[in-house]
């Protein structure tokens, strides 16, 4: 498959399973929720997946992780807090995203390089 048919299949199902889980989960929670599980999953398949499988990273990484993960969301979302003068809500947000997304991401990369 021609690596921008694959991109645009991954990207479509990832779009879709974001919308999903903000259907499931709601609100900014739904933002951090696909921005932690992204970070997991992206480090998990960055350790599992030799980088010779282009085809494969393409799809999983930049095509459904692309699709689903949602930093733009995440910046908006922080924004809008912080404007509603939720100052304490914004930051708590924006730490959140931060610290658990690296160790979302170092816990997948480890999971994935020990398989």
């Amino acid at each position: 498959m021609a690596p921008a048919l694959l991109v645009f299949a991954g990207g479509g199902l990832g779009a879709l399973l974001r919308y999903l889980t903000a259907l499931l989960v709601g609100g900014p929670l739904s933002t951090l929720t696909v921005n932690i599980a992204g970070c997991f999953a992206i480090g998990l398949i960055a350790g599992s997946v030799p980088l010779d499988a282009t085809n494969v990273r393409l799809f999983f990484m930049t095509g459904i992780l692309g699709g689903f993960t949602t930093f733009s969301a995440f910046s908006l979302d922080a924004l809008s807090m912080w404007q509603r003068g939720e100052a304490l809500a914004a930051l708590a947000y924006v730490a959140a995203s931060v610290i658990l997304g690296l160790a979302a991401a170092a816990v997948g990369l480890a999971l994935g390089r020990a398989m």
